[in-house]
């Protein structure tokens, strides 16, 4: 009777060993493929491979960047000594305004050139940042938002010690637009006047379980549980933290929330719950048809003049 309970004893350590040993598998499974850098994430954003017509595209926007914008560094202050990088574009005209333009998830500063000339037409600064992680800034994780968020901050800072006068207002899609609203919770120098938001997720646990059904057809239990712990120790931050609704609560900064109504990488649905949650002026677009970050694309027209509107009520 007595070896039979060491044996079952035994076989139960066991078992828990295994599982123990699977949770982490799991885990660090799905954060290599959600947030390592330098893993493939060809089936989550889709093919890298470019067309004729994207690569002249590109050759255009590197060509407007070399003649119009030069690099700028600055050492996060937060998370790591990192040295993160932006395109700074002067206006031709001498403005005080800056607009601070953030891409979205595997994304870089230069994929952001459109909105960039944009503003800049418009006879704005514009600082074009390369998230940790992204482009040519350092980093070996995706922050989602969140430790970018302090990194956006060290961008304002930046600003600000070049011209005291500022005007600055924060521009992001996508994860640059979880970035922009993660941003807002913060205590920001009043020089930021305005924020826009287009098509940004309410929590990086809310967008990882949705795509976790989307793209796997798994639960949210153990698996995101499990990747949630493997980022608190390779990244330092939780997915249930990173969150735009309980940042936006804190809020004090205009905001301007962009979605399409087609949107089915971060969906349509949460654009009412950023919103709602927003403790602060503010307004929403709804673009019809419009997939995911394509509602300037779908009705360009609307979709600028709403944002221009929005700037002149604070800027």
């Amino acid at each position: 009777m007595e070896n039979r309970i060491k044996i079952l004893l035994i076989i139960l350590v066991v078992i828990c060993i295994l599982l123990v040993i699977i949770y982490f598998a799991v885990g660090n499974y799905f954060y290599n493929i959600s947030l390592n850098p330098k893993t493939d994430k060809e089936f989550v954003v889709g093919s890298s491979e470019q067309t004729e017509e994207q690569k002249m595209w590109w050759e255009e926007k590197t060509k407007w960047l070399e003649e119009n914008s030069t690099d700028a560094y600055i050492t996060s202050t937060n998370n790591g000594n990192l040295k993160l990088h932006a395109y700074e574009i002067e206006s031709k005209e001498e403005s005080d305004v800056w607009t601070i333009v953030i891409h979205g998830y595997m994304s870089k500063g230069i994929a952001m050139t459109e909105y960039s000339q944009k503003f800049n037409g418009r006879g704005y600064n514009v600082l074009m940042v390369d998230l940790r992680g992204h482009g040519l800034s350092e980093g070996d994780y995706i922050g989602m938002g969140w430790h970018d968020r302090l990194d956006i901050i060290d961008w304002i800072n930046y600003i600000i010690s070049k011209n005291q006068n500022s005007k600055i207002m924060l521009f992001g899609i996508s994860m640059g637009a979880a970035t922009t609203m993660m941003t807002t919770g913060e205590n920001l120098p009043s020089n930021v006047k305005l924020a826009i938001s287009d098509c940004g997720y309410t929590s990086v646990w809310d967008e990882f379980n949705y795509k976790l059904n989307q793209l796997f057809n798994l639960p949210e239990f153990p698996v995101l549980y499990a990747a949630n712990t493997i980022c608190k120790i390779r990244a330092n931050y939780s997915f249930k933290d990173a969150s735009a609704v309980e940042q936006l609560k804190k809020s004090k900064t205009p905001t301007l929330f962009i979605h399409g109504n087609v949107d089915d990488f971060v969906p349509f649905e949460m654009l009412d719950e950023v919103y709602n949650a927003a403790n602060c002026e503010k307004e929403r677009l709804v673009i019809d048809g419009a997939g995911h970050a394509l509602a300037s694309t779908v009705d360009g027209d609307t979709y600028w003049q709403t944002i221009d509107n929005f700037i002149s009520r604070f800027i």
